[in-house]
């Protein structure tokens, strides 16, 4: 929990490209709006300000693919991937949305905006996984395409009905699992890490290339036809070309001196000062000689590279894990944290609970064993492997504090909700003020 209080950022000033373009103030990037995407953009989110740099200049967006709604539901690729938001989208915006529209916005379409298609569209509570907790459905086909599952899969609840419903669940014409994810960030893809697989996208891998997830997304989220050659040009490499970061922090101050001891925001991460995803830079500037408790600003920086410190040297097991262990390599693209797989006891009854029972010849699951109870199967719904049931892809922890919602399934409110569920899951024991430094950490990437 942060408790510094609050600094005053008179630096935080709009430049005249900001007030040229307008887009501070445009908390909300609409379809087809055909006004131009400025160069750099800041925006206000609960810690301080979310920096978005496009770096190849402005980019007029009409007639371009990334901001024009490609099928005939009104969305584009910006709907859900806003710069306000750190080019994701949180939960809070979309509620913002559903106010201002009263629940009318493309974002809210049918096809996976909803708990399910066939549900009353202008009931909030047919939209309440998006609205409480940012997720959209997910519709995968069972079983997997191009190989042959080593379980089988049950509904045990299905809380949307679209599981278990004739039209969309396992047992309709085409058989589908319908599970709940949040939008991941479409910037900083230069830092992407390619695990032993090579490059994955998407929460369960299940895309190789920007090309094919750019496919995935517009003949899924948009219901459009496949992008043209052209149109998935303009996507790819609009999106290689973004960086988001936190630009300045309400207690730490301006995070983006290019030449000075603040080696954080877009243009740092950009040029590879502040280092890849996770920020291993070692903030030495911010740690002083001695601790002035009384200066709010530089306790705080203090506060700062001590987290950075617990996440890249506070050790516990497995075998000598650390943070950055993990979300600093290409160990792996995928892992099984235990978001997702819950008994039918501490399952989130706002989701769909499934049981997978795998064959006797399979290799299990390494911790669950053959019968599993999860909420999200993630990897497995594509590898088809027990040993992959509620694996997910891991995600990088750039504006984090403009995109909240935390995890795949949205599990975690705040950034502390999910310092608190690794402490727990991994019986770490952080001290409160181990914590309290971690959490001030990740909120200033």
């Amino acid at each position: 929990m942060r408790t510094f209080g609050l600094l005053t950022l008179g630096l935080l000033a709009l430049s005249p490209l900001h007030a040229q373009y307008g887009s501070p103030d445009r908390l909300w990037w609409d379809a087809g709006q055909g006004s131009l995407f400025p160069w750099e953009m800041d925006f206000d989110d609960p810690t301080g300000r979310i920096g978005v740099l496009n770096t190849s200049g402005a980019v007029k967006t009409t007639g371009h693919a990334f901001f024009e709604a490609l099928g005939p539901n009104g969305r584009a690729c910006i709907t859900c991937h806003q710069p306000s938001n750190a080019m994701s989208l949180s939960a809070a915006m979309a509620v913002k949305r559903w106010k201002e529209t009263e629940g009318k916005d493309p974002l809210f379409a049918a096809v996976d905006g909803a708990n399910c298609p066939d549900l009353p569209q202008e009931a909030a509570s047919s939209h309440s996984l998006l609205l409480e907790k940012g997720l959209f459905r997910i519709a995968l086909p069972w079983p997997p395409k191009k190989v042959t599952p080593e379980f089988s899969i049950e509904v045990v609840r299905d809380p949307t009905g679209c599981n278990t419903g004739r039209n969309y669940g396992l047992k309709a014409i085409t058989p589908t699992v319908s599970i709940y994810r949040r939008p991941r960030v479409t910037a900083n893809l230069k830092y992407l890490l390619p695990g032993p697989e090579g490059l994955t996208f998407m929460a369960d891998g299940r895309e190789t290339s920007l090309e094919d997830q750019a496919i995935s997304a517009s003949t899924g989220h948009e219901q459009a036809q496949i992008p043209t050659g052209e149109q998935l040009r303009q996507i790819v490499e609009f999106e290689s070309q973004l960086y988001v970061a936190q630009s300045a922090d309400w207690h730490a101050g301006l995070l983006t001196e290019r030449d000075g001891p603040m080696v954080l925001g877009p243009v740092n991460l950009r040029d590879g000062v502040s280092g890849a995803i996770s920020a291993a830079v070692s903030f030495s500037s911010w740690r002083g000689p001695v601790e002035d408790k009384s200066n709010t600003q530089m306790a705080f920086r203090a506060s700062v590279a001590r987290g950075r410190d617990v996440f890249f040297g506070r050790i516990f097991e497995p075998a000598g894990t650390t943070c950055g262990s993990c979300h600093s390599s290409g160990k792996t693209r995928w892992m099984d944290i235990g978001t997702t797989n819950h008994t039918e006891a501490t399952a989130d009854p706002a989701l769909p609970l499934f049981r997978v029972t795998c064959n006797d010849s399979a290799s299990p699951h390494p911790t669950l064993g053959r019968v599993i109870y999860t909420q999200d199967p993630g990897r497995a719904l594509i590898s088809g492997k027990c040993a992959d049931v509620g694996a997910i892809v891991m995600q990088q922890f750039r504006g984090l504090s403009a995109r909240a919602p935390y995890f795949s399934n949205g599990s975690a409110a705040t950034i502390g909700d999910v310092v608190e569920f690794y402490d727990k899951q991994y019986g770490i024991k952080f001290t409160a003020r181990e914590r309290e430094d971690l959490v001030n950490y990740l909120s200033v990437l």
